[in-house]
């Protein structure tokens, strides 16, 4: 999202790469130990041009990760992110522009409006997403708004430790060593230590 914690980017919609190597596959809902959602969407990612995404760790896509009804959606996202691990950092919306960070896995609650994204990169896949939904990317996937309602409000969050930059140019060998070292969290930031995150991102 931004170039530091504590900082807000302008509304939009995120965005991934080409060279998609897994198709669209769901999780059933619900399960022990860990917050229920309606489903849960993956697939993985590969290289994009200048976009690095990542053919290591799936894309995460939550729909209904909360409702929208509930109060207030934003602290509710915010709350939850807190609480498996992965401190909020921002309230906005997401830059119209393609880019990625390298030095950390991004987690984005989308509290109202709705919104067109891009992940990938310019060729990437496109999505769209609503009040309630949330999307997990691993480091180096690339995310755009392609257009967003006025109301399109997100909360963004990183895991505890995980420093985040903006990136719009391709990684160097090292860089992309780096990234593809990044530790992985325990706990899914939206389902909890039970969570999505835990099969696909830590395999048996």
């Amino acid at each position: 999202m931004g170039d530091g914690r504590h900082r807000a980017e302008p509304a939009a919609a995120v965005a991934l790469a080409s060279g998609i190597q897994d198709g669209v596959r769901k999780l059933p809902p619900g399960g022990p130990g860990r917050e229920a959602v309606s489903e849960v969407e993956h697939f993985l990612l590969g290289p994009g041009g200048w976009v690095p995404n990542n053919a290591r760790l799936p894309v995460l896509l939550y729909r209904a990760a909360i409702s929208p009804a509930d109060g207030d959606p934003a602290r509710a996202f915010e709350s939850r992110f807190e609480a498996n691990g992965w401190p909020p950092q921002w309230r906005n919306g997401v830059y119209p522009f393609h880019h990625y960070h390298s030095t950390a896995h991004e987690v984005l609650g989308f509290a109202a409006g709705s919104a067109r994204l891009q992940l990938g990169g310019p060729n990437g896949r496109t999505v769209r997403v609503q009040a309630g939904d949330a999307v997990l990317l691993p480091a180096g996937t690339g995310h755009c708004n392609l257009g967003s309602s006025a109301d399109f409000l997100v909360i963004g969050a990183y895991p505890a430790g995980q420093d985040w930059d903006t990136r719009r140019d391709a990684p160097d060998p090292a860089e992309l060593e780096r990234m593809q070292a990044l530790p992985v969290p325990d706990q899914d930031p939206v389902q909890g230590r039970a969570g999505a995150s835990a099969r696909l991102w830590h395999p048996a």
